[in-house]
């Protein structure tokens, strides 16, 4: 299926391109259905998620469909966003209200809440991102109050490594009286892989699963290997479950070997964190060799999955894996943990190499990749393959016009 760049407002082309005209008059009385979204914070400090909703509100509002999002003025760890609070905002095309952050722990949010409980039964559909947050917990409890129908996006943090790290006593006691039940009276529960459902419902907890993969705007086609300089790109967050120390050990290892290959991370994280990686890199002797580029974003971001040689994620886990769909779709070869969810099926098409996340296996396979310039071509060219084809922005607008649809016409199945 072919790809095109989404622009706002291009309903009819999104519909025509896709043939979906005869979904859209199964449903004909939903076209002009309101979703509602949800999500503690829109801070692009807190990577995926936050770079995702936006593209959901572009993708529903080329399908026609009336979303609105309520979020926290949250911007990072002790930052505020600045915005109006509490008002209707024109941001991204759509409706956007932000409410006071009051403390850091939960993104608790009174003011959300209460707007969430008189406003909610305006809408057809509420759509919560997140878990272990006010704000989804808030949303959640007014939508099943007030009999409208609510989706679920987990982020990832109902797999092993979400509920064993961070707070995990206090997660498994809140999962059990706050967050389970929630997930038994979704209308549906919203993976974006295969991998993310399947650890999920490891759990036994109920739940009606449904995988809707998130789509991007990708570029228009992939730089040429001619064109690349030879850079090794991480972009990403920095946390400790991207295992940028794994990379970096890895690459202490390798650097001598190609001397004329930088690394370059790219992205931030917990100050400490990421003072500790730099001194890190340091004691392994990497000096120049690692090029520190902070977040970058827009044509920055861009042009570095343009001009860069390989792209590499080794994380533990990732319930999706944003930043790997946009190196695979610039048409970058990758090298991808086994925890990141795309990565399995990225890998099946040969769009990916996949690694442990060991340091022995991460050095193994960043080797293979960088002594064969013909094995980066082809699975560089199969990344941009493999991403514009399961990975476009309209294609996620369709699967989430039709999900909510199902939602409307048959309540309690999907």
């Amino acid at each position: 299926m072919a790809s095109e760049t989404l622009k706002l407002g291009n309903a009819e082309k999104l519909k025509q391109g896709f043939a979906w005209n005869a979904t859209l008059s199964a449903f004909h009385h939903f076209e002009k259905m309101r979703i509602l979204h949800v999500i503690p914070s829109l801070s692009s400090v807190h990577g995926g998620p936050s770079t995702a909703l936006p593209l959901m509100e572009r993708a529903l509002l080329a399908a026609g469909v009336e979303a609105e999002t309520i979020t926290t003025d949250d911007d990072g760890p002790g930052r505020r966003n600045g915005r109006v609070l509490g008002q209707a905002l024109k941001e991204n095309g759509v409706i956007r209200r932000y409410f006071a952050k009051r403390f850091e722990f939960y993104k608790v949010s009174p003011g959300l809440g209460r707007w969430a409980r008189r406003e909610v039964k305006n809408y057809d559909v509420v759509h919560v991102h997140a878990l272990f947050s006010h704000t989804s917990l808030a949303a959640a409890r007014a939508a099943r109050a007030a009999g409208v129908p609510y989706v679920i996006r987990p982020l990832g943090v109902l797999n092993r490594y979400g509920m064993t790290r961070r707070r995990a006593l206090l997660k498994k006691l809140s999962f059990r009286w706050l967050e389970g039940p929630l997930l038994r009276d979704a209308a549906a529960v919203h993976f974006t892989s295969e991998a993310e459902r399947e650890e999920a419902e490891g759990l036994g907890v109920p739940m009606r699963s449904v995988v809707v993969p998130l789509g991007l705007e990708l570029p228009e086609g992939g730089t040429g290997p001619e064109e690349r300089e030879p850079v090794v790109l991480y972009l990403s967050r920095i946390d400790p479950k991207k295992n940028l120390e794994g990379l970096l050990r890895a690459w202490g290892g390798l650097a001598a070997e190609f001397p004329k290959w930088r690394l370059a991370v790219a992205g931030d994280g917990e100050a400490d964190h990421v003072r500790w990686l730099r001194a890190m890199a340091e004691e392994l002797g990497l000096g120049d060799r690692v090029k520190w580029l902070g977040r970058i974003e827009g044509g920055v971001k861009q042009q570095w999955l343009r001009e860069s040689g390989v792209y590499v994620l080794p994380s533990f886990s990732e319930n999706f894996g944003i930043a790997a769909v946009e190196a695979m779709g610039a048409g970058l070869p990758c090298l991808l943990g086994e925890g990141v969810a795309v990565a399995q099926d990225a890998a099946k098409a040969g769009g990916c190499i996949l690694t442990a996340p060991d340091e022995e296996s991460i050095r193994s396979k960043l080797r293979m990749l960088l002594s064969d310039a013909a094995r980066r071509h082809e699975t560089g060219a199969a990344a941009r393959e493999f991403a514009v084809k399961e990975y476009g922005l309209e294609g996620m607008g369709r699967r989430l016009f039709e999900l909510y649809a199902r939602i409307l016409e048959r309540p309690g199945e999907i």
